[in-house]
């Protein structure tokens, strides 16, 4: 494909996207020798919340509606929120390289307020069917209640 698909591809072109997958991508080169007992659930949750903000984003674009797009944004926000969380956790408890840990920071708060601004103003799903009339502006009389004539 030459890369000016508009409905599939679209979401590589988000920002929060972006700064999504390369903190999937950080997240488990950075944590694939720690395998340590100690390091296993806090780490196991970092990366299964760190995946679930890049594959919502998919996901929602996948779909073929507007409200589950963002249904999904907002589950890619929650776990963003989550992730940025664990993180500070594991650079409390010093786990990984602190030069890691920042990055983890700045790539997690890039795709919460990327996110934040995707669910303010939300692109248009690109499968969602297009409407090609207009609302007509009429206005209609009151209707009255059942059983009463006027």
């Amino acid at each position: 494909m030459n890369g000016t698909l508009v409905s599939m591809d679209s979401y590589r072109s988000l920002d929060a996207w972006k700064h999504a997958h390369a903190a999937v991508i950080l997240v488990h080169q950075s944590t694939e020798s720690l395998t340590q007992s100690k390091y296993w659930a806090i780490l196991d949750q970092l990366r299964r919340a760190v995946i679930s903000v890049e594959t919502n984003i998919v996901e929602g674009y996948a779909l073929n509606t507007q409200a589950q797009l963002l249904r999904h944004l907002w589950i890619a926000f929650g776990s963003a929120a989550e992730s940025e969380c664990l993180v500070r956790a594991v650079a409390e408890l010093g786990y990984l390289d602190p030069s890691v840990t920042a990055e983890l920071e700045l790539l997690l708060g890039g795709a919460l307020r990327t996110l934040r601004g995707l669910l303010r103003n939300p692109p248009r799903n690109p499968h969602a069917p297009r409407t090609t009339h207009h609302a007509r502006t009429t206005h209609h009389a009151p209707r009255t209640p059942h059983g009463l004539n006027g």
